[in-house]
């Protein structure tokens, strides 16, 4: 199989930190930072004025309404982007003693230090000669009256909101010294229906919820959707005709594969990080073990072998180790393997059974699925199976997925079903690692299975 290319958007970066003239420093260390790794952060009070139309329409008709409209929109997806974090707080804009912000003029630092903003993000639009869109944004820090870092973006019109997720980033990362990850898809698996004829469909949708679209019909059920480390395909398990296989869906062209014929049935797979291999497991004669198969040259290899039930598995960053979970100790719990053979090691002590294992893009955590007294938990533990932590925990609580930076966990709750009949619909969820802020995810449907995407760089 040929590798595709990846997919891209016509959004350029063109000045990290750029020349204004203006009076601050030189070289000057800010001291505004936010501690993510701290639980029950006090928020961050940013003040982020809607964006002007600040350098003309290029001549396009309708430019300057339509670039005074954007600037709009994409400061109120900042916004809305950091302040899901829980590590901002949005001042409300009337509370500004004046919006009257420019690019080009030093911010009145005491304007904004009377309302106790400590950061101020200043940005225009710009339609341009050819109809492109031109962003530019600083990011200010109020109280030490220093420009943290500017950007100038270029795309079409129509990618605005990568444009804003891109700013979001770039502001998380400054204040956080962590990578963003606003600028990401998630796929998961859509429901609807009665419980024991649910429509299942493979849907997509922008991390904030925008953007969203089905990518299957509900014609045949699909299950546990993983992408790839280009974000350009998906692997998942579909059951056509009543027979389970392991398909790969191209979203740009909307193709569709079967990853191969096997003879026993085959679940819960995974690309490998350089995205070349795909590792399931497959069962066969009773008995499942977990493989990989290579998309270039279709060959597949065993990676264990016992007579237990071995599963779920997932490769660590560099591609040399492998977590899964396996009943082979008596009950279900996580071990780790060197990709390449060798002996299994169980890293998984605690009371209960663990599940779901998947590895963290950081390398430093595997976050698990936990059942135990007849409640489930999202937790989170070293490689080495020390510092476990539940962070969420529900009647029903599975696959948890990671956010690029690894820092943002997502994963879907169902409540108990009700004597009345209500209640018992999944749902989204994100929560990061303090336990502090979860989140719901909005769906236009039931949902579960979720997977979070790389950045879409």
């Amino acid at each position: 199989m040929s590798a595709s290319p990846p997919v891209t958007c016509a959004v350029m970066a063109v000045a990290a930190l750029f020349a204004s003239g203006l009076a601050w420093t030189p070289g000057a260390e800010a001291q505004l930072k936010v501690d993510i790794t701290r639980g029950n952060v006090e928020p961050l009070p940013i003040a982020i004025p809607f964006f002007s139309n600040f350098g003309g329409t290029g001549g396009v008709v309708g430019g300057a309404g339509r670039a005074e409209n954007l600037g709009r929109d994409i400061a109120t997806v900042i916004s809305a982007d950091l302040v899901r974090t829980g590590l901002f707080r949005a001042i409300e804009r009337n509370a500004y003693i004046s919006e009257d912000v420019s690019l080009r003029v030093q911010p009145k630092f005491a304007n904004w230090r009377l309302i106790n903003a400590q950061a101020l993000v200043v940005g225009g639009a710009e339609i341009m000669q050819k109809g492109d869109l031109k962003v530019t944004f600083r990011l200010w820090d109020v109280f030490g009256q220093q420009q943290l870092v500017g950007l100038r973006l270029t795309t079409s019109p129509g990618n605005w909101r990568q444009i804003a997720h891109r700013i979001a980033d770039s502001i998380y990362k400054r204040i956080t010294g962590e990578d963003g990850y606003f600028d990401t898809s998630v796929v998961y698996v859509s429901e609807y229906g009665p419980a024991r004829r649910r429509i299942k469909r493979l849907a997509i949708m922008d991390q904030d919820g925008a953007n969203h679209r089905f990518l299957t019909d509900g014609k045949a059920l699909v299950l546990t959707p993983r992408f790839s480390p280009t974000a350009q395909e998906i692997t998942y398990l579909s059951y056509v005709a009543g027979r389970p296989r392991v398909y790969l869906y191209n979203i740009d062209t909307g193709q569709q594969e079967v990853l191969g014929d096997f003879p026993g049935m085959t679940f819960s797979p995974r690309f490998s990080p350089d995205g070349n291999k795909v590792v399931m497991s497959m069962a066969q004669e009773g008995n499942s073990e977990i493989y990989s198969m290579d998309l270039r040259t279709r060959q597949v290899r065993r990676l264990t072998q016992h007579p237990a039930i071995d599963t779920s598995p997932s490769l660590a960053p560099d591609g040399r180790r492998m977590v899964f979970n396996s009943d082979r100790g008596g009950s279900q719990q996580l071990y780790v393997k060197n990709f390449s053979g060798g002996k299994a090691k169980r890293i998984s002590f605690g009371s209960g059974r663990y599940a779901t294992p998947v590895w963290s893009p950081r390398g430093d955590l595997i976050a698990f699925t936990k059942i135990m007294s007849g409640e489930f938990g999202i937790g989170v533990m070293r490689p080495d199976g020390s510092g476990e932590r539940v962070l969420a925990t529900g009647f029903l609580v599975e696959g948890p997925t990671w956010a690029p930076n690894g820092r943002v966990l997502m994963f879907f709750r169902q409540s108990r079903r009700t004597a009345g009949k209500t209640g018992g619909e999944p749902k989204l969820f994100s929560i990061d690692l303090t336990g502090y802020n979860e989140r719901i995810i909005a769906t236009p449907r039931d949902a579960s299975d979720p997977a979070w995407s790389p950045l879409k760089r």
